[in-house]
């Protein structure tokens, strides 16, 4: 019991600006996207009982400076945060957690301290605690206030998906995903080239799809380790990034759950349903070899940009552990 009253008054502490939602949030309510809009540099809120225990997916907002948890499609924690600079722009895109350290020294930066520091890329891009000034202002890092960065830490594992997104809002005007629905020895050159299916190249850890409507295709990772790829149909338009997880396995039936995104009501998570689910046609044999590594957590996230280095369009990034 005192434990927790001083977990409590610890949280408390660490939200003066929002005492209402400080001892126990919902992050459900109504009123809660005016209560994150008003947050000063600092603040966050941390509610993890709403989803105890299961997977865990981070989004990271550039345009509202705000990073947001889910865990098993509920939202547990929303932060303020501080991305890159202009001339050190954070990167958008889909990323994978490849490193985790508590006490991290920046290799660029003059030894600078990164506590609590999770690692997005190879090349300097990370998550980790430092000083929020209210706005982008570090070297391409997304910068979390201390007590949030510790709690995040806390419930993150390696492979866990990260969304970085430019704006405000991410639109769900896409389809949600049809894979392992109940209806329904190449390298890393090949993933854009027919289908792909070698698992045996990251035998375990978190599942990330990525489907991209601007190449028709699909690619899956397994711990940040492309495992597979295959073309796919997407009937209608495609006009932002969604995300969705695998909330339940029941049976023959794949529950697949619409994360509440940024910008948007934070009340959910929302099942999906069959008008939606039609929307995307995958080929019958990448989904009857997939029913194997999908577990509930698996994420998906769908973007109209392109996944290819010389493809059409905006390109998005999409980082894995080989690179």
């Amino acid at each position: 019991m005192i434990r927790t009253l001083l977990t409590t008054a610890a949280l408390i502490l660490a939200l003066p600006a929002l005492p209402a939602l400080a001892a126990a949030p919902s992050l459900q309510d109504a009123t809660v996207g005016a209560t994150v809009a008003a947050m000063k540099p600092g603040d966050f809120i941390w509610a993890p009982h709403v989803a105890p225990t299961g997977p865990v997916v981070i989004v990271v907002s550039i345009a509202q400076q705000r990073a947001y948890a889910y865990r098993n499609g509920l939202p547990i924690g929303i932060s303020t945060v501080s991305t890159g600079k202009k001339g050190h722009e954070t990167p958008t895109g889909v990323f994978t957690l490849l490193q985790k350290n508590v006490d991290h020294k920046s290799n660029l930066y003059n030894n600078a301290p990164m506590p609590y520091m999770q690692r997005l890329t190879w090349d300097g891009i990370a998550m980790h605690a430092g000083n929020l000034p209210g706005y982008p202002a570090s070297h391409g890092c997304v910068r979390l206030p201390l007590a949030f960065a510790k709690l995040l830490y806390g419930v993150t594992k390696l492979g866990l998906t990260v969304i970085v997104t430019r704006d405000a809002e991410v639109p769900r005007f896409a389809p949600t995903p049809s894979v392992l629905s109940n209806d329904a020895n190449k390298g890393d050159d090949d993933l854009f080239g027919g289908m792909l299916w070698q698992p045996e190249r990251s035998p375990t850890g978190p599942v990330s799809i990525i489907i991209s409507s601007a190449d028709s295709r699909m690619l899956i990772l397994r711990n940040g380790v492309p495992i597979g790829s295959a073309p796919v149909r997407i009937a209608g338009t495609v006009t932002g990034t969604t995300a969705y997880t695998l909330g339940a396995i029941e049976g023959e039936t794949y529950r697949w759950m619409k994360l509440p995104m940024p910008g948007g009501t934070l009340a959910g998570p929302v099942e999906v349903t069959p008008d939606e689910r039609a929307r995307l046609t995958v080929p019958e044999d990448i989904q009857k070899a997939m029913i194997g590594i999908a577990t509930p957590g698996t994420t998906v996230v769908v973007t109209p940009d392109t996944l290819r280095s010389g493809g059409a369009g905006k390109k998005m990034t999409v980082m894995t552990a080989g690179k």
